[in-house]
């Protein structure tokens, strides 16, 4: 893909706002959101209100979709947090810039001027709230999952509205958001419950398995094929197919893909003949499939067909106040009792949990909450028992000499690799296959570190 180089920020003052205008011609009332108004551009006068989160971009499925061929098909997203508004530049083309500054990743303030191409966007900000639904209205839990916080009660009730319908959800969040975890309550609430409920890693198998995975295969269809295999897609018929880490999908197999969504027809390898599916399929990816539609790593169709509805779970980071309730429903999935709970569950542990960056989220909360439980008492993040000398995961060099060598020496290589594969999975935006690339392993032995690790 050719890149444009990026323009440099607009100076000067911007041309007045036009006022927005109500479908009746009168003038309308900010809305209690957030108000995006066009001062200059091709969609010069046109505003949209924003609630919770948008995409802005000239693609179709854009939130905000504008006309100017200067802006990307998704150019940046904001969303409403706890904090504020966030604008987030989905690497687009000819960057962001607000206020005069070209931005990655911010807040913004009421009256921020957002350039974007050759369009002007005026901000204006309002009380924050959920548009159509009342904050005390939203759900606080679905299935197993759990939080308090805007943005996940926001995603409790799409996945609500979507769990009665067969439309395609796609699920996005970061590693250890709890995807597979929203997939199963999307499941276990709709009409396919009783239906089969299975889960297809896209990324942790090589592009002929995953074909076979998906499709299945007749006998003799290729080396090895002793037997007729049905696959992922006829396994599900009647009930939920989920499609995890749908992002790392190779390109060239992105098209069989899509005509399954369009027409709910597989075809095994090795046959001819099409075989009609009853399936209702979800998505579940740690990329931002808009950047990589950007990019062109992923198909703008695809997408399209994907992200009918989109759901996403938002980091642990974004939601420091559900750490307590979230901190006691994993400890009761673990078995804890509720004296058990009360007792490690102190407001000295709560602000420990707040204080904590959480990359592995809420996967990794669960890992450090089930080693608290082992030792019966609250442990300093990192630490892995009362005999540890050092408290810092990742810190081979620092050992417990009252360990047998064995067994020390096992602690040394596991605080190792975790560290490693934590900070090469963050050099490469949590890209399996290319951190592996990186460090001379193979996809499926990286897949496994990752796992293994949390």
């Amino acid at each position: 893909m050719t890149r444009r180089p990026p323009r440099s920020p607009p100076t000067g003052a911007p041309p007045a706002a036009r006022p927005t205008r109500a479908a009746g011609g009168t003038v309308a009332p900010p809305a209690d959101a957030v108000r995006l108004t066009a001062v200059q551009g091709p969609d010069a006068g046109a505003s949209w209100s924003v609630a919770t989160r948008a995409a802005v971009g000239t693609h179709e499925r854009s939130d905000v979709r504008l006309t100017d061929d200067t802006v990307s098909r998704f150019h940046c997203e904001l969303t409403v947090e706890e904090r504020g508004v966030r604008i987030r530049d989905l690497e687009s083309r000819n960057g962001t810039v607000v206020d005069g500054t070209r931005v990655l990743d911010g807040f913004l303030r009421d009256g921020s001027m957002l350039v974007l191409g050759a369009t002007w966007l005026q901000v204006e900000l309002g009380a924050l709230r959920l548009t159509g639904l009342q904050l005390g209205d939203a759900p606080t839990r679905f299935g197993n999952l759990v939080g308090e916080s805007p943005a996940m009660r926001a995603a409790f009730a799409a996945m609500e509205r979507a769990a009665i319908s067969d439309a395609t959800v796609l699920l996005e969040g970061e590693t250890g958001t709890g995807k597979e975890e929203a997939a199963a309550a999307i499941h276990q609430a709709s009409r396919r419950a009783d239906g089969p409920f299975v889960v297809v890693d896209c990324g942790a198998m090589p592009r002929e398995l995953l074909l076979s995975e998906l499709f299945g295969h007749e006998k003799g269809a290729f080396t090895g094929a002793a037997d007729r295999r049905i696959g992922a897609f006829e396994e599900a018929s009647g009930g939920t197919i989920v499609l995890d880490e749908i992002g790392e999908l190779p390109l060239d197999l992105q098209p069989q893909l899509l005509r399954v969504l369009e027409r709910r027809e597989i075809r095994r390898l090795g046959s001819n003949r099409y075989v009609a599916v009853d399936v209702r399929v979800l998505a579940a990816t740690n990329r931002d499939l808009r950047t990589e539609v950007n990019e062109e790593r992923f198909r703008a169709d695809l997408y399209y067909r994907l992200a009918v509805v989109t759901v996403r779970l938002p980091p642990l980071r974004e939601r420091p106040g559900d750490l307590a309730a979230l901190a006691r429903t994993v400890l009761a999935g673990l078995g804890a009792d509720a004296a058990t709970i009360d007792r490690l569950c102190t407001p000295e542990l709560v602000d420990t949990l707040r204080r904590g960056p959480w990359p592995g989220n809420v996967r990794e909360l669960r890992t450090y909450l089930e080693r608290c439980l082992v030792f019966d008492r609250a442990l300093p993040l990192g630490g892995v028992g009362p005999g540890r000398t050092s408290t810092q995961a990742g810190d081979p060099a620092r050992v417990d000499i009252d360990r047998p060598y064995a067994a020390a020496r096992q602690d040394a290589l596991d605080a190792f690799e975790r560290a490693y594969v934590r900070a090469l999975l963050a050099r490469h935006d949590q890209n399996v296959p290319r951190a592996a690339v990186a460090a001379g392993l193979g996809r499926v032995q990286m897949w496994r570190l990752a796992k293994k690790h949390g």
